[in-house]
């Protein structure tokens, strides 16, 4: 049997923790921050998120090692 391939795209945006949640950052937090308000750039200060429940079986397909 061969090995699965792992998604490259998902590996740089989502990682594991020891209990199996998927960690993924927020969005919006990279450029343009002058141009928001101060409510958006307070709520996506948190740069570590978990991803929600109905996408981790995806997410999991795309790392099959748990990268």
């Amino acid at each position: 049997m061969p090995k699965v391939k792992t998604n490259k795209a998902a590996k740089k945006r989502y990682s594991f923790t020891a209990q199996e949640k998927v960690k993924r950052t927020k969005a919006n937090r990279r450029h343009r921050l002058a141009t928001k308000t101060a409510r958006q750039r307070k709520t996506g200060k948190i740069q570590d998120a978990y991803a929600d429940k109905t996408v981790v079986a995806g997410i999991k397909r795309l790392l099959p090692y748990g990268n």
